[in-house]
This record gives C-alpha cells, structure tokens and sequence, in this order.
C-alpha cells in the first residue's frame, strides 16, 4: 500500500522581473515546470493514493494561468491513475483572509477529487481499508482523533510543528495551526503528511514535511542552509510504504539552479582587489552563472569601498544571471574604553550568549541547551540578506 505526498507547490509565485518569450514571469513558469516535472513522477510510480498537504497557489486568489496550469496537471493524475485515492487540503495560502471570499480549492471536486477547504474531513476508501484525515490550515481546526476502521489511518495537515520548524521561519510565513510532535501522536496514525515548511525533514519514523517543489520560499537561502544541514538533496516529494513504514525521497530535477559565491571577506582590501575576487568567484563557479540565481555576500566591505566597486562589470554579471543578488556587509563598528583604547564592538551574538550565561533561569532549566538553542536561531538568521546591501540593484 504505496502512498504519495507532496507539498507546497505554489502556482503562480512570482519572483524578479524577468519574462519568458511568452511574457510569463520567468520564476512562475519554473514553477510550474517543476510541478509537471513532479506529476510525471508520480504517475510512473502509480502509487495506491497520493495526497497533497496544501499551498496548492501561491495566492488564495491564484490568476487564471495558474488554476488551469493545476486544473490540468491534476486531471492528468485523476485519468491516469484512475484506482487510486486523492486527498488535498488547503494551506494558509490557498485559504482567502475572509470567510466571504470563496476558495477555489472546490473546483478540484470537480474531477473526483477528495478536498478538505475550510474545515477537518473524513475521506474513507473502503476498497483501500484506507481512511485519510485532511486538516487545512484554517484558524479553529482542532488536531482529530484517528478513525479505527480502517486498517490504514492517514493524517494530511498544513502546519506549523513548533519544535521542528525553524522559529525564524515561522514568523516569516506563518500557519494558522500550531502544534507539536507529541500533539500531533503520530503513533496513533499510520502516516501524518504534512505541509507548510518548504525543507524536506522528519518529524517522525511515519510523520514528515515533504517539502516545496521549487524554492518559493520568502528565504531561499534559508531553505537552501537547512538543505545542507539536514543533507537533503533539493526538492520533491515523499513515497511511503504503509505496510511496511518505507520511507523514500524523491528528488525533483530543480527548474532553476540557486547558487551562492562565497562568503569573501573584503577586510583590508582595495576596491580592485575586491573586483578582481569577484570575478574569481564567477569564473571559477562550475557550470557558470548564467540563467542561475545567484548570491555573493562580501562581509567586511567598508562603504567607501563598495561605492568604489566596477559597477559595469556587476550589471554584467546581472545581464547574465537570472537575479545577482550582492550582499554587502560593513565591518562591526568598533568603540573606545574608559582608557582610549579601541575596542572592538561585541557582536550581537556575543551579547545574547553573554546574556543566556548570565540571566537567571528556573532550576529546572539546562543552561547551556538555552545557550545552544539561542546561538543556533541567531546563526540560522545570519543566512537572512542584510538589510543593507552597499550596490543598488536593478533587474533586467
């Protein structure tokens, strides 16, 4: 008994300014892309049910383009596997900010779909001894008890499980449903599918976060970070075996390549030094720039120096990639001491880990796994852009 999740498809996200020859935003259609590309997939498994755990849009009012891209897609998956059991539910962006604006998520219905919109629904598949739960991210919904008729029992829920998503992350792009691992009991189901965080990651032996099918996250490179921390090797979807308890990843060939140059650290350097280690970076970057996103974060660039920087050379490094993004970062300023000495400035995390040392807590508290926890939200953040980027962009 074979079932199929994915996540987080986000038709109809838009990203930069670049258009295809059709005029399509050049991020929506990569998108969509990597959607077809991921149904192509999942028909040549032909899995005994496949469900999808919301942000089916990018958008609770998708364009017209992007309903029928997944109107489409869809009715392909239905035709082509004809037996099998189909649950979606609606993730906070597919559900309208007020209760009088319909969702378009019923129109999925339409072509023998089960769809869990605006509240909790039972789906039973009687000829699967299968019962699926759909939860979407809609405020009020309660976690469910699991039904007990059905041999196999199927949790699929857009949310955000507090001690498993990054908190950064959800403040950024936040859920409507909050819960824990141990509140979600995946012991009493024989699977939990969920959706909201874009990095695939388990949560338990049968509970996991497929992950986005493309980076349309609000921090790519948040995203591509917790990739190499978790080791997982990019986006797609999830297969598992609900007899057995396999579990299987399956990466989606990426639409667009996201790379990052770097870091350099620009210390004591001349604006042409800088120049000349950029264009090192570039050169050296296996398969080129060119059509990837691309970051380079220089730290310690003082602004002098930056003004200074060859800025035909970065319009064409621009030209070339789909988004440049260059991330100029000052030195930490420094101050003096009583005596007149120079000192350097604590950084802000030397400050908090200072502080966690120092502050008093509950008896019952382990100190350093604060300080741990602490450091590790502040290190995650350091993979935000800074606020200030030193070169003016300009896409196109």
């Amino acid at each position: 008994m074979r079932l199929v999740h994915l996540a987080d498809i986000h038709l109809g996200f838009r990203q930069y300014q670049r258009l295809t020859p059709n005029g399509i935003n050049q991020r929506e259609y990569d998108v969509a892309v990597s959607f077809t590309r991921a149904i192509d997939q999942v028909i040549a498994l032909r899995p005994d049910a496949v469900v999808v755990a919301g942000d089916v849009f990018h958008s609770s009012r998708p364009t017209n383009a992007a309903i029928l891209r997944a109107f489409r897609q869809f009715l392909r998956l239905r035709t082509e596997l004809p037996a099998a059991a189909i649950v979606i539910v609606a993730g906070s962006h597919d559900t309208p900010r007020t209760s009088e604006s319909g969702s378009i998520m019923g129109l999925f219905e339409q072509i023998g779909i089960a769809v869990a919109a605006s509240e909790t629904k039972l789906f039973a598949f009687p000829e699967l001894d299968l019962e699926v739960v759909g939860v979407p991210d809609v405020p009020g919904q309660r976690l469910p008890v699991p039904p007990t008729s059905a041999r196999h029992r199927v949790l699929v829920i857009h949310a955000d499980v507090t001690d498993v998503v990054p908190r950064f992350y959800a403040e950024l792009d936040r859920s409507a449903i909050q819960t824990t691992r141990s509140d979600l009991a995946p012991a009493r189901w024989s699977y939990v599918a969920l959706g909201h965080y874009h990095v695939h990651s388990r949560v338990a032996e049968n509970a996991f976060y497929s992950g986005s099918l493309d980076y349309t996250s609000l921090n790519v490179w948040g995203d591509k970070h917790d990739e190499q921390e978790l080791k997982v090797p990019g986006k797609g979807f999830i297969e598992f075996d609900l007899a057995t308890g396999t579990h299987r990843f399956h990466r989606v060939e990426a639409s667009r390549d996201f790379i990052e140059l770097g870091p350099l650290n620009a210390r004591d350097m001349s604006p042409a030094e800088v120049d000349a280690a950029i264009a090192r970076l570039v050169e050296k970057r296996k398969g080129g720039i060119d059509d990837k996103v691309v970051r380079l974060v220089i730290r310690d660039i003082p602004r002098q120096v930056a003004r200074e920087l060859d800025q035909r050379a970065i319009r064409d490094y621009r030209k070339r990639a789909l988004h440049f993004a260059l991330d100029a970062r000052k030195p930490e300023q420094t101050r003096r001491d009583a005596a007149g000495a120079p000192a350097r400035r604590p950084s802000v995390i030397e400050v908090v880990r200072d502080q966690l040392r120092a502050r008093p807590i509950p008896a019952d508290l382990d100190r350093t796994t604060l300080v741990d926890l602490g450091m590790r939200y502040l290190n995650d953040a350091e993979s935000f852009p800074a606020a200030v980027a030193a070169v003016p962009e300009a896409d196109g």
